[in-house]
Order: structure tokens, then C-alpha cells, then sequence
């Protein structure tokens, strides 16, 4: 089986993508969750460092062999359950092209919208920068639920590309942010998956939280 090597589920965007993909298409994996040093501006190295070869998470671990990075993570498992990327080819290139985005884009995102399950209110203002990172991101939502017919983004099923904007979909929540119906449709509709609502109601619970 699987071992998943996670940190705070409050925080961590990226745990959060590889752990829901698994559970919401029911591969069995151990959970090891290792929290990040809190107050000491989440560096957690050399705690990480002995499991994961870069000192980060999510980590996988699969008997003698060690995966890290989220979208390695995906690519390995893929291997086993081809059900991870889509069925159809062309859905697959667009899927791996918009979570390869994800992956290396969206800076302004991530930096003024931290993930933090904890936080309910909206940004004071919303910068220039930030405002072409929402305007992309629906342009590329749009364009996925078009082409494949929804409801997921690259079609019918779940699968990696929808894991990896899940933490989107918990920042738009948290921070309020103003999209447009069809991306909040999609928002909603990931947000009540019972992975998600699993993993934000033990995030909640977490002893260590940091208020914005």
C-alpha cells in the first residue's frame, strides 16, 4: 500500500492535491501526517528531510521506491490507475497542460492568497497581478468544461487536473474571491466532494493555526 507523507492540512496546498485525487478515486493509501514547525515560518526541512528526499511534502512511498512532488506523485501512481489522467487522449494532453500550469504558475495566487482553511474574509483590495491570475484561471476552467462537457474539468470524472486546482477551490472560499458562475459552480461542486469536506473539517481541527 501506499504511504502519503502530508503536512498540516490547514496549509498545505500541496498535500492536499496527490491526497484527494487518492481518495476520491478510492486507492488505498496510509496516511503520515507531519506537521510543519509553526512559528519558525513553516520550515520544516530537516524534520521532513527524513522521509522525503527534498525535505518537502507530499512525499509517496511505495515499498523501496520514493516519489516526491505532487505532479510526480500523480504520474507515478498513473502508472497503476490509469484512471488518474482522462481516458481520452486529448482530454489527457489538456489535463496535464492545465495541472503543469498550476504547478509552476499562479504565483500572485499563492502569495496573496495563501491556503488557510481557518480564514473567512474577503482581500481589502485585489491587485493588478492578482486580477490577471483570476482571469486565467477562469479562461482555462472555461475552456476545460466546454471542450470535455464537464462536470469536472477535462470531462465527466474526477481526476488529477480537478486535484490539482483543489486548493483553488479552498482559496476562493476563504478569501471570497470574485469569479464567475460557472467557475463557483465548479468551486462548489469540488468543495462538497466528501474527500474535500473530509480534508477541510480535519484541517479545522488541527491544534496549530495561524491567524492572518
Amino acid at each position: 500500500m501506499y504511504k502519503l507523507w502530508i503536512a498540516n492540512k490547514n496549509y498545505s496546498s500541496w498535500s492536499l492535491r496527490p491526497w484527494v485525487l487518492l481518495k476520491t478515486l478510492g486507492i488505498p493509501f496510509e496516511e503520515n501526517l507531519c506537521y510543519f514547525d509553526i512559528g519558525s515560518g513553516h520550515n520544516s526541512y530537516d524534520k521532513f528531510k527524513a522521509f522525503s528526499p527534498s525535505g518537502l511534502v507530499p512525499c509517496l512511498i511505495d515499498g523501496k521506491q520514493t516519489v516526491w512532488d505532487s505532479l510526480a506523485i500523480c504520474e507515478y501512481v498513473y502508472e497503476a490507475y490509469p484512471q488518474v489522467w482522462p481516458k481520452d487522449k486529448h482530454a489527457r494532453a489538456w489535463a496535464r497542460s492545465a495541472s503543469a500550469e498550476m504547478h509552476s504558475g499562479f504565483t500572485t495566487l499563492r502569495k496573496e492568497c495563501a491556503m488557510n482553511l481557518s480564514h473567512h474574509a474577503p482581500l481589502e483590495k485585489i491587485s493588478r497581478e492578482l486580477q490577471t491570475d483570476l482571469k486565467r484561471l477562469q479562461q482555462l476552467w472555461q475552456e476545460g468544461l466546454t471542450t470535455f462537457g464537464g462536470p469536472r474539468l477535462a470531462g465527466d470524472q474526477f481526476t488529477a487536473v480537478d486535484a490539482f486546482y483543489a486548493p483553488v477551490a479552498f482559496r476562493i472560499r476563504s478569501y471570497q474571491l470574485p469569479i464567475s458562475n460557472a467557475a463557483q459552480q465548479w468551486v462548489d461542486r469540488m468543495v462538497a466532494l466528501s474527500a474535500m469536506q473530509e480534508w477541510l473539517q480535519a484541517g479545522l481541527a488541527e491544534p496549530f493555526v495561524e491567524h492572518l
